[in-house]
């Protein structure tokens, strides 16, 4: 029976052969798969080779030579130019100065107000108040503002009263009063207030009559 089938198998690829017919073959198995190669690190680089010990003796550099310097004379500086003089300042215009000065005076206590004459020179007495007067001027007439202006003291001096000592004199004011601005150097007192109204020439005395 064996040799039955294994003749009428032959008899069959035959048959197959004669006709040209082709019988598929089994695919070659395919090549192994091999894996990447590793990545191999680069090669460190080898440590750095140990410094040098320097020298035990140093060569000295060789000492550097400057070139001498060449002196020159300086020459002398030239004289200074002749300078102009300068034209002198026309002398400046003098105030006027007057012989009598106009006093406004007031007592704040009782609101009494005196306008009196004051000498250059000579005490003038208002209540319990000496003014005397040591210069009275007005402005020149290149002055930008037309004042009058007087240098005087004013004392504050009581009237002595009968059966007590004279009580002494105490300064109330000393400088200079402007006519256009009375509170710029003003008589500061508690009872007494006063300022300058103008400065002018004094009268002149009257001639006798034939």
């Amino acid at each position: 029976m064996v040799r039955r089938s294994i003749l009428a198998g032959l008899a069959a690829l035959g048959a197959i052969a004669a006709a040209g017919i082709v019988v598929a073959q089994p695919a070659p198995a395919p090549p192994p798969v091999q894996p990447p190669p590793l990545a191999v690190p680069p090669p460190t680089p080898d440590a750095a080779p140990a410094e040098e010990a320097p020298p035990v003796q140093v060569a000295a550099p060789p000492p550097i030579v400057t070139p001498p310097i060449e002196a020159t004379e300086v020459a002398p500086a030239p004289a200074p130019k002749a300078q102009v003089a300068a034209k002198p300042a026309e002398a400046a215009i003098k105030r006027a100065r007057y012989d009598v000065a106009v006093i406004q005076a007031l007592d704040k206590v009782t609101a009494e107000s005196m306008r009196f004459e004051a000498a250059v020179g000579k005490p003038v007495r208002y209540k319990n108040l000496v003014f005397t007067v040591k210069a009275c001027e007005r402005s020149a007439d290149d002055e930008a503002v037309e004042d009058s202006m007087v240098h005087l003291t004013v004392e504050s001096q009581p009237r002595p009263a009968p059966g007590k000592p004279v009580p002494p004199p105490r300064q109330a004011f000393r400088g200079w009063m402007y006519a256009a601005s009375p509170g710029l150097n003003p008589l500061e007192h508690p009872v007494y207030d006063a300022w300058l109204i103008t400065c002018r020439a004094a009268a002149p005395p009257p001639t006798a009559q034939r």
